[in-house]
């Protein structure tokens, strides 16, 4: 991603009023000092999005969606922060400058160029060629798989001549050198040979990255050659393990999940039937590389491989990659069918979204394919059954999300709540695969949790209130400080906003750009929408404010007393006697706020 300083961004950003901005995707209406519509990221039926003018931020009181208007294109266009900086620069005729690079770096980035060009001519020669006389055959295997004109188009599917040297003499034609050509993966050499095409007699697949550019193909041999599929094999522009087919169109999906398939020819049929976010991995095994491009565009993946053992076994080796990235997974049945295009072919759109909403919980997918390998009329086999689930039950690190599992688990194989979880118990203490959390009195756990949602919450109202009556903040300054927010995220947020405040440059806007994690940026936006309480007298609101302060500085100093660590105990120790003397004029002092 190219750097730009904070000074490049802030421009961009405040040449794009963000009402103006959201008002191309979302119809808002003024209410108050803030517009308000439906939420583009959830289903709902009135008003929660909010969209403030003052603070050039939004927020979802429903979902939690929230940030400025660089997190907005990110979210609801699926941009990297690179693509919402071009758009908004373009939107607002604002030329972003080039950062300069070494000879060595332009020279790279000149070697780069030149690959996705030649790529790019690669593409147009085999989609013209499927649409010549010499390209009938494959036009016709197209047709016969039931795509459209438009279909075909909107992939970019092609042909591969016939004759192994065709693209090698257009390109050479054109005036690329061997070199280029065998590095982007389009011509092989041999002494015995020359030079040939890598692909001949093939229906082509162009690969695009998510930026729309050709970084490679795939090839379907026309007639009874191996292997049947062809890959582009790996260059510096093409890395199968990072790069999924069809995620160039996917990432513009409003569904909430992507569809994960097996092959070229599932996700053209999934996306030709209105199943807009469906990709497959490139030839190889679905990696961690994969899991983390998707979690760019979604929290949710449906497994959609073919209904066989090998397609079986590849959701199996999925699913824990998904679930190591963070992501959810649940698997699709295609029973009776192979895959997804002959399930459409038989059964039709409505027929595959009633699967996609059937889609089962992928733990349970992995219980139910791990039955299998037990006898379950056998004791001893039932047993064993019961042993293995107890191990997978303890992968789940929070006993919540646990004991949720062993219901379901328990319910389904007819087991035993109470059962199962003892049994989960015991094999923990006998492998030692979990630690057992230490008993707490009655209503502690309770009382402790909620003790800390309750402090954040007076964070977060802090950070509200600041940012709405900025002038406050002259008044509150000689007590508070970023080091009194004990969630770490509001700190950081603290210490940004006081900077400004202290130099009496309040910009709200530009304070989420500070943070590259999208929830992160969530969060800072939900820490400025608080709800304050209503208070109908200035008595009332000078004693609220008084009341989250002194709260901030108890919690403050509470830590201070509880850290055991010997490192800096002279300094706490120092921090807790102005603590107690901070606390003791704050109970005393009394805020005299403006009418």
């Amino acid at each position: 991603m190219a750097y730009y300083s904070d000074e490049v961004i802030e421009e961009v950003r405040s040449a794009n009023d963000i009402v103006d901005v959201i008002s191309g995707y979302v119809r808002l209406q003024r209410k108050g000092s803030n517009h308000f519509g439906l939420c583009p990221f959830h289903n709902e039926k009135s008003p929660s999005f909010s969209v403030s003018q003052s603070k050039q931020m939004y927020y979802c009181f429903g979902c939690g969606a929230g940030g400025n208007v660089f997190t907005f294109l990110m979210e609801y266009e699926n941009f990297t922060f690179q693509e919402a900086m071009e758009t908004l620069a373009q939107r607002a005729g604002i030329r972003l400058p080039q950062k300069e690079m070494t000879a060595q770096q332009r020279q790279e980035s000149d070697y780069r160029s030149k690959l996705m060009e030649v790529n790019r001519e690669a593409g147009k020669y085999y989609y013209l060629l499927l649409r010549s006389e010499r390209g009938a055959r494959a036009l016709e295997y197209f047709r016969g798989r039931q795509l459209t004109d438009e279909t075909m188009r909107k992939f970019g599917l092609g042909y591969a001549d016939k004759y192994s040297d065709g693209l090698y003499r257009y390109l050479k034609a054109k005036g690329y050198a061997d070199g280029i050509l065998k590095d982007a993966g389009l011509i092989s050499v041999d002494e015995r040979r020359g030079a040939c095409d890598k692909f001949w007699n093939r229906a082509m697949f162009p690969i695009m990255n998510v930026h729309q550019k050709i970084i490679g193909f795939g090839g379907r041999v026309m007639g009874d050659g191996e292997p049947k599929y062809l890959n582009s094999p790996e260059t510096p522009v093409f890395d199968k393990s990072r790069n999924l087919y069809g995620l160039h169109l996917a990432r513009q999906s409003k569904r909430p999940q992507m569809l994960l398939c097996e092959g070229y020819m599932d996700v053209i049929a999934l996306h030709q039937a209105g199943f807009d976010n469906a990709v497959a991995s490139l030839g190889t095994s679905f990696t961690s590389g994969h899991a983390s491009l998707l979690k760019r565009y979604t929290k949710e993946v449906y497994l959609t491989f073919d209904s066989d053992g090998a397609g079986v076994k590849a959701a199996l080796r999925a699913i824990p990659i998904l679930k190591e990235a963070g992501l959810s997974a649940k698997v699709i049945s295609m029973k009776p069918h192979k895959d997804p295009d002959e399930f459409i072919k038989a059964l039709g759109a409505q027929a595959y979204q009633e699967r996609i909403d059937q889609a089962e919980n992928s733990f349970m997918f992995e219980i139910r394919i791990l039955e299998q390998n037990y006898d379950m009329e056998d004791p001893q086999g039932k047993t064993a059954f019961h042993n293995e689930i107890a191990r997978k039950l303890l992968a789940f690190p929070q006993e919540v999300e646990r004991n949720n599992y062993i219901e379901a688990v328990a319910s389904k194989y007819q087991i035993g709540f109470d059962n199962l979880r003892k049994l989960v118990a015991y094999v923990s203490s006998q492998e030692g695969m979990v630690q057992r959390p230490k008993p707490l009195k009655s209503g502690v756990q309770k009382k402790e949790l909620q003790k800390g949602a309750g402090i954040k919450k007076s964070q977060k109202l802090l950070l509200t209130w600041l940012s709405e009556e900025p002038e406050l903040y002259e008044m509150i300054r000689a007590y508070i400080s970023p080091d009194d927010f004990s969630d770490e995220l509001c700190r950081q947020t603290a210490a940004v906003l006081f900077a400004q405040l202290d130099a009496g440059e309040l910009n709200l806007a530009q304070i989420p750009s500070h943070f590259d994690d999208m929830q992160e940026q969530r969060e800072i936006a939900a820490a400025f929408h608080e709800s304050i309480r209503e208070v109908r007298t200035k008595q009332e609101r000078e004693q609220a404010l008084k009341d989250t302060i002194v709260k901030l500085k108890e919690n403050h100093l509470q830590m201070l007393r509880e850290n055991r660590n010997p490192d800096g105990m002279q300094e706490r120790f120092r921090q807790m006697v102005e603590e107690k003397k901070m606390l003791e004029v704050l109970r005393k002092k009394v805020f005299i706020l403006p009418e």
